[in-house]
């Protein structure tokens, strides 16, 4: 336990530290936030603020991971410091995926950034990737836990595998819709990722609470520029960049299916932009004020601050539920 609250405590000062060095250099290259003219008129003044600060959180992670694991190496642990490794690749690869998408919109000024078809390949690539590390390299089975009933399930492997990487990429999609208000996406993101790496500790696995508390340290010291008025935005640089570690760690804890209660925000913001869509494609009309559901309530008149608390409270109290079940 010790090691791990190091751990929060190097990254989240090595975080805020960065913030300090990278926002401004972000501000010089005019990165700023684009915003839409159909969208809350309150997000309008946001126009031009710094955004891709998700970087911010990976240069982070690559050198506190680094860190620890030549550290863990040097402790005859090994083990434990291999197993970091491939998780620390998985959510680079996601995040410097987001990273070309936001380097083409915002500093080549390309709008459509990086085509979707390119996007989607660069995510199923990695996902795979860490799908097949999973089985074949760490050969941790196909069991998957099933959270009401409390049991494992042994999964046939041609159904596990496109299983895991459809887990990957929804949650990924889903960090990234929920990533539209100062602070949201973070916060839900912190709060669920503490969950996971607290799952991680009662079971013993060393490489999860240890890479977890190096996350939510970077996450925590990246909110301190986040909050309401946000100074900085992750941008799909780190809203797929913390989808990647909430999905591998899932995975990696064989749990997958418990995302669907702690990260219920992230599911509902996806469900709300189905419905929007084909409710419109039906009717005509919009379901939702406007989609992703967290600007519904913007237009219902919820200042931002209360979406962020509200929203954060019912992850925090889903959160608790689901250290209850497993």
């Amino acid at each position: 336990m010790r090691m791990e609250t190091s751990m929060l405590i190097i990254s989240f000062i090595a975080t805020i530290l960065l913030g300090f060095i990278i926002i401004p250099i972000l501000r010089k290259l005019k990165v700023g936030q684009i915003e839409r003219d159909d969208g809350p008129q309150s997000h309008l003044k946001k126009q031009g603020t710094p955004t891709m600060g998700g970087i911010i959180m990976m240069i982070t992670m690559i050198i506190v991971v680094t860190g620890i694991y030549v550290f863990l190496s040097i402790q005859s642990e090994r083990e434990t410091a291999n197993r970091l490794i491939p998780m620390l690749i998985l959510t680079m690869g996601f995040g410097v995926i987001g990273f070309i998408d936001d380097f083409k919109k915002l500093v080549l000024k390309n709008t459509k950034g990086l085509k979707p078809s390119y996007k989607m390949l660069g995510l199923l690539l990695v996902s795979v990737i860490y799908v097949v590390y999973l089985v074949e390299g760490l050969q941790i089975g196909t069991d998957t836990y099933i959270p009401i009933l409390k049991i494992y399930i042994n999964i046939p492997i041609y159904l596990y595998i496109p299983f895991a990487i459809i887990v990957i990429l929804a949650t990924t999609n889903a960090i990234n819709l929920t990533d539209g208000i100062d602070g949201l996406s973070s916060s839900v993101s912190a709060i669920i990722i503490t969950c996971l790496t607290v799952i991680g500790m009662i079971t013993g696995r060393k490489e999860i609470a240890i890479f977890g508390s190096i996350v939510i340290g970077s996450v925590l010291g990246f909110l301190m520029f986040n909050l309401h008025p946000a100074k900085v935005f992750m941008g799909d640089t780190g809203s797929l960049f913390l989808g990647g570690v909430i999905s591998a760690i899932a995975l990696y804890l064989k749990m997958p299916l418990l995302l669907v209660i702690i990260a219920l925000i992230p599911v509902l913001e996806t469900l709300s932009v189905i419905i929007q869509v084909v409710y419109f494609k039906k009717t005509g009309k919009r379901f939702f004020k406007m989609a992703p559901l967290h600007h519904h309530f913007e237009l219902l008149g919820w200042k931002e601050s209360k979406v962020v608390i509200i929203f954060s409270l019912i992850t925090l109290a889903l959160c608790v539920i689901g250290l209850k079940i497993v």
